[in-house]
């Protein structure tokens, strides 16, 4: 009878490469998805805003367990396999003809993901467990303090950089689909993803050394262009598509589109306020609006891959207005701009963790940070914008014009640094939710309006799984005190404006 629960169709060992790229896969189906039970970045960012269903719209995390899923799917489906790859890889005897540093290359590599992966979880939530972890013998593991995962992440960057070693090999092209084993090219990352930990720490006062050491050391060596980017290529059958283009085509559903919030940013325009809607005495941007004629000031270059131009042009200016929906209402999907085809109807739409426009942005916070990488701020900024618009298909003459716009213009647009970078770097980042709003959360721009029914404020961290509180109580109840309260409003601790 035992011979009848052995399971014949599932291996019961695997190869650490294997594993390797199945966690590479599902670290990007997370950071990439839409859908509203595991990733809402888009929609607390005002990229896009619900048709239907609104709740997460207004910034209700809970009614779905989103913070559940997405702890589950970084813990379980990306973490743990990456920490099962890396010993089975390490403990793998080598053939005398084969090249140590190949595996100790395999092996850093999977410490960068394993790396970045934990640094989304810090960003996402604060203190999480993290030298308890993983651990399938102990069920109750400890939250580590987000500060001090972060030193040991640190630590463990520069450990993971000084092993990688590009004369040597690394995986295969199909154990690695986002490098395929280029080791070059996961130096960049590698150096990249410090620069972006360096930025993000610069605040916090016991930090300020350490990120302008992060910041200095990785600048040479960064991404220089876009085919730097660290980015996943999806097939066009299933289960291999982007997660997007099962969300928003296969399912046949109308859920999203475009918000007004970025709409606006990218086309600016007057309004002719028709009537008191909400019959509050007063004619304000919560009543019904159309476009005056001739008031669009400029469009984006990017709008017209970003958004698709379903609706009507407008005769008296010959150009297409983009509309788009208000921000947690119940818009109707037909009245509104819809999300561009390239983005929805592509299944094999590529998706990014860290790209050349966020290193360029980044480089030019640096400097306006006062640490001193060589360059001018203007000159990070125009390549990060002329960067975005190359990647999406439009044209280096597109890119010259729109910087040339007095309202782009680093040396003429409104507000002070945080602003100008800090709104270019939200439109350049659409379609990365996560990254949006950690950036956002840094630089507190752009300033986003409240939407139509919010039950909070903009959120700045996930709530702990509620699944937590029931489980493992003692430890999230230590952790919640700690940061200083289990709420969508606490800060990550280098949130510190």
């Amino acid at each position: 009878m035992e011979e009848l629960n052995v399971n014949i169709k599932d291996p019961v060992s695997v190869p650490g490469e294997a594993l390797f790229v199945s966690a590479q896969k599902s670290l990007v189906d997370q950071m990439a998805s839409t859908n509203v039970n595991s990733n809402v970045f888009r929609l607390i960012m005002q990229q896009w805003t619900a048709t239907t269903y609104t709740d997460e719209s207004n910034y209700d995390i809970v009614t779905r367990t989103i913070p559940q899923n997405h702890w589950d799917a970084l813990y379980k489906d990306v973490l743990t396999d990456l920490a099962e790859a890396y010993t089975i890889i390490e403990n793998t005897e080598l053939l005398t003809t084969e090249d140590p540093q190949t595996k100790s290359n395999k092996l850093a590599i999977i410490e960068l993901m394993t790396i970045y992966t934990y640094s989304v979880l810090v960003d996402t939530f604060g203190n999480v467990p993290y030298s308890e972890a993983l651990d399938i013998d102990n069920l109750l593991p400890k939250y580590d303090d987000a500060l001090t995962i972060y030193q040991d992440l640190i630590n463990r960057l520069n450990t993971a950089l000084d092993n990688l070693d590009d004369t040597s090999g690394s995986f295969t092209t199909d154990s690695d689909n986002i490098y395929q084993g280029n080791v070059s090219k996961w130096i960049k990352f590698g150096n990249s993803l410090k620069l972006r930990i360096g930025i993000t720490v610069s605040e916090v006062p016991s930090l300020s050394a350490v990120a302008q050491s992060l910041i200095l050391e990785s600048a040479p060596n960064v991404f220089e262009s876009n085919d730097d980017n660290a980015a996943l290529s999806y097939l066009s059958s299933t289960p291999n598509t982007n997660p997007i283009y099962v969300d928003l085509t296969l399912s046949g559903r109308q859920d999203f589109i475009p918000a007004s919030t970025i709409i606006d940013n990218m086309q600016p325009r007057a309004y002719e306020f028709l009537t008191d809607s909400n019959e509050d005495g007063t004619i304000d941007e919560s009543d019904n609006k159309t476009v005056v004629p001739g008031s669009v000031t400029y469009t984006d270059p990017r709008m017209k891959f970003y958004f698709d131009d379903n609706l009507d042009a407008d005769p008296s200016i010959e150009q297409i207005v983009y509309l788009g929906g208000t921000p947690g209402a119940s818009n109707a999907y037909p009245n509104y701009s819809h999300i561009g085809e390239m983005i929805a109807s592509d299944p094999s739409f590529e998706a990014i963790l860290i790209d050349y426009s966020e290193v360029s942005f980044l480089l030019a916070e640096a400097i306006e940070r006062g640490i001193n990488v060589s360059g001018t701020a203007e000159e990070f900024y125009n390549s990060a914008i002329t960067a975005s618009i190359l990647y999406w298909g439009g044209t280096t003459e597109e890119a010259n014009t729109y910087l040339n716009l007095t309202d782009i213009s680093y040396t003429s647009a409104s507000g002070d640094w945080k602003e100008k970078i800090g709104t270019q770097k939200w439109i350049a980042l659409y379609n990365r939710g996560f990254s949006s709003w950690n950036s956002w959360k840094l630089l507190d721009q752009p300033i986003l309006p409240s939407p139509a029914d919010p039950v909070s404020d903009t959120p700045i961290r996930y709530t702990y799984p509620i699944v937590e509180q029931t489980l493992n109580g003692d430890s999230y109840s230590d952790a919640a005190n700690s940061i200083g309260g289990d709420n969508v409003s606490t800060p990550i601790f280098w949130d510190i404006n």
